[in-house]
């Protein structure tokens, strides 16, 4: 999709001649000179920059999956009701025209309220409705964000609309349209702030997106849009806007500051180069970084080049943490200078939700509410997903035997219907699970909360034992005879708990007393040694079969089949065919964990 000139001149025409009274000098201090005078006082102007991240389609303090409000171990609370409260307060204290607020991408997926106004209900159709997220930031004021990649996740039509709904810029320095190789979305934002002293303070916002998309996304993207690294675009849009005048930049980076990818070698290209563009691009004050769901009050990076410090934050996801950058600028040999810029996040749950933004929103949370309740079949039992990162259980079978199932059935009859079918899951969420009795929507929905679609992978026995061997880095190695905390247990080398793949269709050991590489083992098939040269069909969702968590063979591996539904509606569907479900006809323990040939648990 070719950049809208006349949209993003227009933009940051207007955006660049905002100029906003107020300012608040801070104290000067007074040196004697050798005539006795007073030195003439030096001007100063502060300001504060506000930011939030990885929003995720998180309006209200509300858990679509579970229906209730939204709660965890640390008692976080979620959504921009609660951010609205915070801002207002900072608006207050500061002086709303000494103030920004940005975001630094992922908004428009991962609840159910954002879902259905991507499928259900979409903006995309004729006369269709404003998307919730743009309604509660239009609201809020924000006045750019970056673009994150699961904007793309529902399609360039859906993210287009989504931009022409809201009243702030959505900036992509790195997202570039494939033909003319320029940028398809606005790169920049910058905007007049007027201090006391006559003198405005020129503030650009620079938007980076993850290149990750090319491959997360390829569906959505591929020949339309490439994402080439941060590193390289900062470098080529930091002196420019230098040389427009800006005096403080900021870099709104959907990407984390690790300096790690898991997407390996399929991209030249690192997916959390935050902290690399700090180090390697001059002329940077600070950058919001987002990505990675980690929470980063203040981490300063030296620039390599300049010497300067630069400083990063991390708001944490969904709302449970506001970014403050405070600036501290000096007016000197003619130019605004940034003397000190510090960071801070401040907790969402110490506010209560505006008022304004949730009576704003009260319809469409109630249209959702009702679209998650509805019941789509029953359960002969009730299933949890409390131990699925560390037992085969029962609901993590189900998601395989769905997809399996929807594989087979999409292979009857071609050239690879008589080969056995196997499948990948994880456990997204250790707190999703059926009920025994009614089952609804958000029951089915919560075992999967991401929009993966499935695919299917032609895979030999093999590379399926290498595949699993990398998913067994998950364990921490412990001992045998040494005690076993489940707590403990998982999460090796900070691996997520969807980057842990279990099989369904083999049966296997982890022997987690063994080194990485070395675990798995009785690696069987139809009670049969698998054969290495023997070929399978993996059903394997979008994500892992791009490249995501770096897994061996997959992403290289013949596509035999593709689907664009996403799993979570496949296995909704599923169950309201099916209309019982009834663990007895598709759960078995298949894998278990030991240590030298015995029983974990």
């Amino acid at each position: 999709m070719p950049l809208n000139r006349r949209k993003f001149l227009g933009k940051s025409a207007a955006a660049t001649g905002v100029a906003l009274a107020g300012g608040v000098a801070a104290a000067p201090s007074v040196s004697a000179q050798a005539s006795g005078k007073p030195a003439r006082r030096k001007k100063r102007y502060s300001f504060t920059v506000m930011g939030t991240t990885d929003l995720h389609g998180n309006v209200f303090n509300w858990d679509y999956f579970t229906d209730k409000e939204f709660d965890d171990k640390d008692h976080n609370d979620v959504g921009l009701a609660k951010i609205s409260t915070l801002v207002n307060e900072i608006r207050e204290q500061r002086g709303r025209r000494n103030t920004l607020l940005i975001d630094a991408g992922d908004t428009i997926q991962g609840t159910q309220l954002s879902y259905y106004y991507a499928k259900i209900d979409p903006i995309t159709a004729e006369h269709g409705p404003v998307h919730p997220m743009a309604q509660a930031m239009n609201s809020i004021g924000y006045d750019a964000a970056a673009l994150g990649n699961h904007e793309f996740n529902y399609g360039i039509p859906v993210l287009r609309k989504f931009e022409e709904q809201c009243d702030f810029p959505l900036l992509g320095a790195n997202a570039l349209d494939a033909k003319t190789q320029k940028p398809a979305f606005p790169p920049y934002f910058m905007k007049r702030l007027r201090t006391p002293h006559g003198r405005d303070v020129k503030v650009a916002v620079l938007g980076l997106t993850n290149p990750g998309i090319a491959i997360w996304d390829k569906a959505n993207v591929q020949g339309r849009m490439t994402f080439p690294g941060l590193e390289e675009q900062a470098a080529k849009w930091v002196p420019k806007l230098r040389s427009m005048g800006a005096d403080v930049v900021i870099v709104s980076a959907h990407s984390g500051s690790s300096g790690t990818s898991s997407y390996g070698d399929q991209l030249p290209y690192i997916e959390n180069a935050a902290g690399l563009v700090a180090e390697q691009v001059p002329g940077i004050d600070a950058i919001l970084v987002g990505h990675a769901h980690t929470e980063i009050p203040e981490y300063f990076v030296e620039n390599k080049q300049t010497g300067k410090k630069v400083v990063l934050s991390e708001p944490l996801k969904w709302g449970q943490r506001l970014t403050l950058f405070d600036f501290d600028l000096v007016w000197s040999k003619g130019c605004w200078t940034v003397e000190k810029v510090g960071a801070k996040v401040l907790n969402s749950n110490t506010a209560a939700e505006d008022k304004k933004v949730t009576r704003l929103l009260s319809d469409e949370h109630k249209k959702v509410v009702a679209y998650v309740n509805q019941v789509i079949g029953t359960s002969t039992q009730a299933m949890s997903t409390a131990e699925g990162p560390y037992k085969d259980v029962a609901i993590i079978d189900l998601i395989s035997h769905v997809q399996a199932e929807t594989v087979k059935e999409a292979l009857k009859g071609g050239q690879y219907a008589a080969l056995p079918v196997l499948s990948q899951a994880s456990c997204f969420s250790r707190t999703a699970g059926i009920p025994a009795g009614e089952v609804t929507i958000k029951d089915a929905a919560g075992l999967y909360p991401f929009e993966n679609t499935l695919e299917a992978r032609l895979i030999t026995g093999a590379q399926l034992k290498d595949y699993l061997e990398f998913s067994a880095r998950y364990y921490v190695q412990t001992a045998a005879g040494a005690p076993v905390d489940p707590a403990k247990l998982t999460n090796a080398g900070n691996t997520p708990d969807y980057n842990y793949d279990a099989l369904y269709g083999v049966t296997y050991e982890i022997d987690i007393a063994k080194p990485v590489g070395s675990r798995i083992a009785k690696l069987s098939f139809e009670g049969k040694e698998l054969d290495p040269k023997a070929e399978f069909v993996l059903a394997v969702n979008n994500y892992r079969a791009s490249g995501g968590g770096n897994f061996p063979h997959v992403p290289g591996a013949k596509q035999l089949w593709a689907n664009s539904d996403e799993i979570r509606n496949t296995i909704i569907q599923w169950v309201q065919a099916k209309g019982t479900v009834d663990p007895g006809q598709f759960a078995s323990v298949d894998w278990k964990l030991t240590r030298d040939g015995t029983p974990v648990f």
